[in-house]
């Protein structure tokens, strides 16, 4: 009860905690104390930067309850897309370096279905460049990052599931007519300032997500290094113990901290984009491991990995990957 209670806390003030500059991520957890966790259920406010009461404006504070549930505030810096190294495998498991040809580098995260078709499942930015990328585009292993080029070819994309950017520039002719029209009247006024267009996110995003056809059935492997063959997917709750294997850390451990989390992902140049229904875990991942699959101690996927600080974790919910590209963990 008091859990439900936190989560429809979290529903009705996220929106006003998330418009606070310092903040990047509001979900649901058990709150802790002097760094040890409690079973107390708490609306979980991650900000890039812990700071001083005297050094805050007062619309700048978070308040200590929401509602009837208790904040807890933790510092997880700015929370960003993970990329980054690896060696050449054939056949490729899970966990190993992959990417789209104009990328660094993620990791491979499983194998999935559709029908009797089998395909590679990553991040959109490792498989598709962060929307950039057109079906049909080389997937290199190792990503580029790691010394791939056209030779260590191993797929190619498939599909993806867009990445809506807080903002982007404006599609609607009639913006950009005016702002043209502005911009020259500024100008004429002798004015040094410019005015920009672009288009608003029309809503937050579930997954980053997508996936490649391999080459070959041959070239690839269901066998994620350190864990083996997934046995399928499974929803996590707050305190499931976790696994993943990535190409920069290798095996790691970890545990959801929270549920439900609204996060907000810097994706470099390409712009910030928010996320919902997120799980939260530890540091349990670096640059490099986006893409991962995210595995319960069973053997089960729980999540894809895509996003993280130095000391948190951030995964899509399973069953919105799998919903959204009509696939399922091959197993």
């Amino acid at each position: 009860m008091a859990l439900e209670k936190a989560r429809a806390a979290k529903r009705e003030y996220v929106g006003d905690l998330m418009k606070n500059k310092n903040v990047v991520a509001c979900g649901v957890g058990y709150k802790r104390v002097g760094g040890i966790v409690t079973q107390e259920p708490a609306v979980v406010v991650s900000v890039i930067k812990k700071l001083p009461p005297e050094a805050l404006a007062v619309d700048e504070m978070i308040p200590r309850f929401v509602g009837p549930m208790p904040t807890d505030i933790i510092e997880t810096g700015v929370i960003r897309a993970l990329q980054a190294p690896t060696d050449r495998w054939r056949p490729a498991p899970g966990g190993v370096s992959i990417g789209h040809f104009n990328i660094t580098a993620g990791t491979l995260g499983c194998l999935v279905t559709r029908g009797s078709d089998l395909f590679i499942l990553s991040n959109n930015h490792v498989l598709a460049n962060s929307n950039a990328a057109s079906a049909g585009d080389a997937i290199l292993q190792p990503g580029k990052y790691d010394g791939g080029f056209e030779a260590d070819r191993i797929a190619t994309l498939e599909a993806f599931v867009p990445i809506q950017f807080e903002t982007s520039p404006p599609t609607c002719l009639v913006v950009s007519d005016l702002v043209f029209i502005l911009n020259i009247l500024a100008r004429l006024a002798g004015s040094r300032h410019r005015i920009l267009g672009y288009r608003a996110a029309a809503e937050a995003n579930l997954v980053d997500a997508a996936i490649a056809r391999p080459l070959a059935p041959d070239l690839v492997e269901r066998r994620i290094l350190n864990t083996g063959v997934p046995r399928g997917t499974r929803e996590a709750g707050l305190g499931t113990v976790v696994r993943k294997s990535g190409r920069t850390t290798g095996f790691t451990t970890g545990d959801i901290q929270q549920i439900d989390a609204t996060v907000r992902v810097s994706y470099g140049n390409a712009g910030t984009a928010l996320f919902q229904d997120q799980l939260v875990a530890g540091a349990m991942s670096q640059g490099g491991e986006s893409g991962s699959a995210v595995l319960d101690g069973e053997g089960y996927v729980i999540g894809l990995l895509f996003a993280g600080s130095d000391s948190t974790t951030i995964l899509n919910r399973i069953a919105n990957v799998t919903n959204a590209l009509n696939v399922s963990i091959a197993s």
